[in-house]
């Protein structure tokens, strides 16, 4: 399958998610192994203290780790589990969730996201998190 090929299927895929669509989550970067989606910083995912909600930041690293697990498990996988430590508040413009495959064999894969918020072009980590991606089976 080539880069573009994998990058299509991965757009197809964040386009069927109606939550993903909502939000306004573009997919920047999709490759085996990799994978990076960005979430737009509005007033809509704010708490009140004006920070990003947990929940948005927990949505981005739980959907790239589910992409990027993916790549290397092909397209019909699910969450198992996944851990989350909140580093910092976000704020800013932009949420960016870069996520990478740490262990994967048939069936499941180990992955690693790290969520970072963009204000006025500086990056800083808000969180990074563990999941376990696994192949759905039908019963």
């Amino acid at each position: 399958m080539t880069q573009n090929e994998i990058f299509h299927i991965g757009k197809q895929a964040l386009e069927a998610q109606s939550f993903s669509k909502l939000l306004g989550t573009k997919l920047i970067e999709f490759t085996i192994g990799e994978v990076v989606l960005e979430v737009p910083i509005t007033e809509h995912v704010l708490q009140q203290h004006g920070f990003v909600h947990g929940g948005v930041i927990g949505y981005a690293a739980d959907n790239a780790l589910t992409f990027v697990g993916g790549s290397v498990l092909g397209p019909n996988v699910l969450t198992a589990e996944y851990k989350i430590n909140y580093v910092r508040p976000a704020v800013g413009e932009i949420l960016i969730a870069r996520a990478t495959v740490i262990s994967a064999g048939k069936r499941q894969a180990v992955c690693r996201c790290d969520v970072f918020s963009i204000k006025d072009g500086e990056e800083k980590i808000c969180a990074t998190a563990q999941g376990t991606i696994m192949t759905v089976v039908s019963e």
